[in-house]
This record gives C-alpha cells, structure tokens and sequence, in this order.
C-alpha cells in the first residue's frame, strides 16, 4: 500500500493530552463482579488500547472513565484531578462510538460545532476551530453537506472532528471501526494514527478486533473477566507474551506439549519437509485441510492428537499440503515460547 506523505506526522506533537490513573476500580452488577479493583495509567499522549473478548469488562471501564457509570470503589483522575464523581460535561473528554450520532437535521459543521455552541463559545473562535477540525480531518469541503449525504467513512470523520474541536483532555473510542469495510478501516486507522500523533492525544480505544488493536495502539492492555492480564506494546505481546492465554489470543497460535508445561509456536515459525534446518526439532504428522489466503498457504496438520497449523510460503511443494498426506514439520527452538499452563 502507498502511504502519502502527508499521511505521516513531520514533526514532533505538542501533547495537548493529559494522563489517566485508575485506581482500584470496582464494579459491580448485582451478584456479578464486572471490575474487581483494576488499576491502570495511561500516559500523557499515549494510544492506550482495552482489548478482550466480548464480557471482559473493557466497555464497562470505559463507561466509568467517561461518567456514563459510577465505580462501586476506587478513583479515577485525569490530569491528576479527582473526577470520579464529576458530571460527562465537566471531564473535558472526547468520545466516538460505532454509532456515530450524528444530528441528521444539521450539516457538518453544524455537527461539529455543537459542543462548542454548548460551551457558549463565541461565533468567531466557534467557526475557526470548526474550520481547523475539519481540516484535521479533511472533510472542509463538505461542511455544508447533510449527514444522510456523506458516506460512512465520512460520517465516522464527522463524528472524530467533533470529539477533538474542543480539544479534550482524553479521546475515549469505543469500537469506531466496526461498521466500516476492511480498505475503510485501515485508511481510517491511519487517519487516526496521525492525528494522535501530530495532536498528542491521549486515546483509550475499546476494541475485540486484534488487528486493529497491533496496527493502532501504543500499548495494549488485555482483558479477560474483568481483570487486566497483562499490557504491553503490541510486539511485546506478539512476541513474548507472559502466557499462553496472551499468546492464544493475540494471533493465532500452536501449543505443544512439553516436559514442564507447554511450548507456544506461532504457525508462521513452522517449517515443512525441505524447508526445515538443521538445528529444527522435527515431528510427523499428516495434512488434514490446506487453504489458499493469498500471502501463504494455510496448512492444518494432524499431530500431537490435535491439529496445527503452520504458514507455507506460496510455492510449498503441494504434496506437503494436501489432504492425507504424511508431512514432516519442524521449528527452531529458539521460536518457541515456553509456558507453565496451556491456555
């Protein structure tokens, strides 16, 4: 893919964001614990990314740290300030969701002018830093449009002006991406990615999609029933992930047992028949199903009483990925990753 120039910051940003501190966040909904005492900071200018599967509490943090919700317990500040209680208008935040909310009666600027109509700014400063939001956003030559006339992308650009024209201390996206199609969301992503880097926004993004948490964020942080399992930067995770839960459900990944525990083998580190080196440990198993997905071949074997899978390169031999046959597969010690427990 082509990147623009101007798709790239050129120059350092002026953090306009502030630092986010969670301490000992405690929620509960009924008999049913969603949070039990998360803690987190999210630095200054950091893309921050809560990421978990569907019930692991990360919407539920982000509600609290918004003021939709009231923790049961603990304290949340923003730029220091103790704002745990305090009303969504007076926490300075930025928001963007999947819905766009979009006044469909007002035009675009309209749209993005509304926050600032609330805080009862003056025309002047009102229609300038519309203007600069849109710019931001390059949607300026379609501020007079409706929003039923603009495309999703642009709606969701819309929608991301008006979160930041009042420049907020903390921009909370809660899976804005989600009803876009794949090419959008990645032309998106990197809108986003500039745009954080050039402002020095503060981001907390809340999303189950993992590609798109590995291609935005600074640091992930990964939830599973409410509690924080580990955060790190992406190819931390990726690469060294502390367990196998982390390793299973950042990327895709083979366990494989082992005399204390488990080994962790990403399927791209599994070499097939010629391709393996001299130094690989070596296993027989056989072909079970193989699918064509453009940059590799996908093949799953039957070993260890389960199927793996590994990445052949597109000219594997085909005898090494087809149904039933017997192949010999392999990886170099050094690309697996030990842990105590599968996942």
């Amino acid at each position: 893919m082509h990147i623009a120039n101007d798709i790239l910051p050129q120059r350092p940003p002026e953090r306009q964001g502030k630092e986010l501190t969670l301490a000992g966040i405690h929620k509960r909904y009924g008999d049913s614990i969603a949070l039990p005492d998360v803690d987190l900071t999210v630095a200054r200018g950091e893309f921050c990314t809560l990421l978990g599967a569907s019930g692991s509490g990360k919407t539920t943090l982000l509600k609290i740290i918004a003021g939709f919700e009231s923790p049961d317990a603990g304290v949340v500040k923003i730029g220091g300030r103790d704002v745990t209680h305090t009303p969504i208008a007076d926490r300075n935040i930025g928001m963007v969701f999947q819905n766009y909310a979009l006044f469909p009666h007002m035009s675009v600027f309209e749209n993005v002018a509304f926050a600032l109509r609330m805080r009862r700014q003056n025309e002047e400063d009102i229609r300038r830093r519309v203007q600069d939001a849109l710019d931001l956003v390059s949607l300026a030559p379609l501020q007079d449009r409706k929003p039923g006339a603009l495309s999703g992308g642009q709606q969701q650009r819309v929608a991301l002006a008006r979160a930041l024209v009042f420049t907020p201390d903390i921009l909370l996206m809660d899976e804005p991406l989600g009803a876009l199609d794949k090419n959008l969301r990645q032309s998106i992503q990197l809108q986003l990615r500039r745009l954080h880097q050039e402002l020095g926004l503060t981001v907390v993004f809340v999303t189950h999609d993992q590609e798109e948490a590995m291609n935005l964020s600074d640091r992930i942080v990964i939830l599973e029933q409410g509690r924080i399992v580990e955060a790190g930067s992406p190819e931390s995770l990726y690469r060294k992930p502390a367990s196998a839960f982390v390793a299973g459900f950042l990327g895709e990944c083979n366990f494989l047992p082992a005399n204390d525990g488990v080994l962790g083998v990403r399927p791209e580190h599994l070499r097939l028949g010629s391709r393996l080196a001299g130094a690989d440990l070596r296993h027989a198993g056989k072909v079970v199903a193989s699918t064509f997905c453009g940059v590799h071949w996908k093949v799953f074997i039957e070993a260890f009483d389960k199927v793996i899978l590994a990445y052949a390169p597109l000219d594997v031999d085909s005898a090494q990925r087809t149904p039933g046959q017997s192949v010999t597969w392999g990886f170099h010690p050094a690309d697996a990753m030990e842990f105590a427990n599968a996942a």
